[in-house]
C-alpha cells in the first residue's frame, strides 16, 4: 500500500526499470484487484474516486469507461495517449522514464473494465528513450503472465502537434496522417466498419451490421493514476486533493522562473506555491502572466494564488489543462506572446477546416503587424472578426485554442497592445514557443532551439 501521508506517488524518486522492482513496489496489485472484483465494480471504483483525465479536459474517467463499455457494437480498444506535444509540458515523458509499468497496468485495467483485448501505447518516434522504455516494460509485463491474453502494441507517431488529438491519434494508429476525423472515439473507434468520416472519404464500406468499436483514449498520467487507485482504493485517492479535483497532478513550469522543472503536487495547491518550488521570479523581476500550454486563457499574476484544480482555474478565467505552464515576467509584452502562440497554432493547423487554417494565419499576420508597429487601430476590428469565425465547423479544438488564447491576451493586456499601436515600444524582444526537448539529470527542462 502507498503511504497515505505521502501526496506524491506517480513519480518514484528512482526510476523503476525491471518487472521485479515494479512488483516489489506494489505493482500489479491494482490489476489483480480489478480482475477479482469484476469489470462493473472496477468502473464503479474509478467513478467513486473522482479521477479526472489529466490530458487537459478533466473529464470523468469512470464515465468515459462506462460509456465505452455500454455503448455501440463491435470490439473495444484502449489507447494510452503519450503523444505529448503541448508546449511547456514534459510530464508524460518523465512519467514514462520513471515508471512505464504503471501506465501499462492502468491501460490493462481499463481494457479489462471495458472488455478490450488490445491496448495501444502511443508516443512519438522522436522520443526514442520513451519508446524504448515502453517497449521494454511491455515485453516484461507480457512475460510475467499478469496481462493474460491482452495484446500490448507500441505506436510511434509523427512530431505533429495534432498527433496528440484523440481523433487524429486513431487515424495514425490506422496508418494514416494525423488529420482529425469527425466522430469521437467513444462513438466510432479503431478499425470501425462505420464510415471513418476522415480525410480519406469512401475508405470504408457501410453495411447493415456496421461495427463502431468504441475506444477508450486516456492520457498516460490518467492510466497510471487509475492503477494506483485500484491498488489503494477510491477512499485513499479522495483523501488527497480536493472534493471535485482529487489526487495529485504532475506540473511542468518553464519560462521566467529561477528553476524550471517538473513537480508532482497535490490538487488544490496554490499555483503560487508551485512557482515557489521553482524559485520564484528571476532576481529583480516580478511575474506578469502564465499560460497553461496553448489551450487556455492567460492567467494574470493577480490570480497566481488560484488553487490548482479544474474548477478553481476555470473560475479564475483560465484552465488547468495538462498542467504545463510557461510563466512570463514584467519584461514581456504579452502581444509578442500572443503572436508566438498564434504562429505555432497556424503552422500546426492541418488544413481540413478552412476557417481554422485561414483564420489562424490571418490572425498571426495581424498580430505581426502590431508587433512591428506597422498597424493602426483598424487592425483590432479585423482581428476580432477573424477570431469570431476561426472555430466555424472545426473537427478539433485547435481553432478554439487560437480564439481562446489570443482573445484572452487582448482582454487582459490592452495596455501592451496600445503601447505598440502608439509606437511607444523601442525594442520588442521576440518570444519562442517553449517546446521541451529533454530534461537534465537534475530536473531542468531543455527547450528545443
Amino acid at each position: 500500500m502507498v503511504d497515505q501521508r505521502r501526496t506524491t506517488f506517480l513519480l518514484p524518486e528512482q526510476p523503476i526499470t525491471t518487472m521485479e522492482d515494479y512488483l516489489a513496489a506494489g505493482g500489479g496489485r491494482g490489476l489483480q484487484i480489478a480482475l477479482n472484483i469484476g469489470a462493473t465494480a472496477t468502473i464503479d471504483e474509478i467513478s467513486r474516486s473522482g479521477l479526472r483525465g489529466r490530458g487537459g479536459a478533466g473529464f470523468s474517467t469512470g464515465r468515459k469507461w462506462a460509456s465505452v463499455r455500454g455503448n455501440g457494437v463491435g470490439r473495444r480498444f484502449v489507447v494510452a495517449n503519450a503523444a505529448e506535444g503541448e508546449p511547456a509540458t514534459f510530464k508524460d515523458r518523465l512519467l514514462i522514464r520513471r515508471d512505464p509499468y504503471r501506465i501499462i497496468e492502468g491501460a490493462a485495467i481499463a481494457a479489462f473494465a471495458v472488455g478490450a483485448g488490445t491496448v495501444y501505447l502511443a508516443t512519438k518516434r522522436s522520443y526514442q528513450r520513451e519508446v524504448a522504455a515502453l517497449r521494454d516494460a511491455a515485453v516484461q509485463f507480457t512475460a510475467s503472465g499478469l496481462l493474460q491474453q491482452l495484446s500490448i502494441n507500441i505506436v510511434e507517431g509523427p512530431d505533429d502537434y495534432l498527433y496528440g488529438e484523440e481523433k487524429a491519434l486513431l487515424e495514425v494508429i490506422e496508418g494514416r496522417d494525423p488529420l482529425p476525423r469527425l466522430m469521437p472515439p467513444y462513438e466510432v473507434g479503431l478499425f470501425a466498419s462505420e464510415p471513418a468520416i476522415g480525410w480519406e472519404s469512401g475508405s470504408r464500406a457501410v453495411t447493415a451490421t456496421a461495427e463502431s468499436n468504441p475506444t477508450v483514449v486516456n492520457n498516460a498520467e490518467t492510466l497510471a493514476t487509475a492503477a494506483h487507485i485500484m491498488a489503494n482504493g477510491a477512499h485513499w485517492f479522495r483523501s488527497i486533493g480536493t472534493d471535485a479535483s482529487p489526487g495529485t497532478v504532475i506540473a511542468t513550469v518553464v519560462g521566467d522562473v529561477a528553476r524550471p522543472g517538473v513537480h508532482e503536487v497535490e490538487m488544490g495547491t496554490p499555483f503560487s506555491t508551485l512557482l515557489a518550488l521553482c524559485g520564484g521570479p528571476q532576481p529583480g523581476r516580478s511575474f506578469k502572466a502564465a499560460l497553461s500550454g496553448v489551450s487556455n486563457p492567460v492567467l494574470p499574476a493577480s490570480a497566481f494564488d488560484t488553487p490548482m484544480t479544474y474548477e478553481d482555474f476555470a473560475n479564475a478565467g483560465s484552465g488547468l489543462g495538462a498542467a504545463g505552464f510557461v510563466v512570463y515576467d514584467d519584461t514581456v509584452n504579452m502581444t509578442a506572446v500572443a503572436l508566438a502562440m498564434s504562429r505555432f497554432l497556424a503552422a500546426e493547423s492541418c488544413g481540413q477546416c478552412p476557417p481554422c487554417k485561414l483564420g489562424s494565419t490571418a490572425i498571426t499576420e495581424q498580430l505581426a503587424s502590431i508587433c512591428t508597429q506597422q498597424a493602426d487601430d483598424s487592425v483590432l476590428g479585423a482581428m476580432q472578426a477573424q477570431l469570431a469565425g476561426v472555430t466555424n465547423a472545426n473537427r478539433c479544438f485547435l481553432g478554439s485554442e487560437e480564439q481562446i488564447l489570443v482573445s484572452s491576451v487582448l482582454r487582459a493586456f490592452p495596455e501592451d497592445i496600445a503601447a505598440l499601436l502608439e509606437g511607444r515600444v523601442r525594442r520588442l524582444s521576440p518570444i519562442d514557443v517553449p517546446i521541451i526537448k529533454d530534461i537534465t539529470d537534475d530536473g531542468i527542462p531543455v527547450l528545443a532551439t
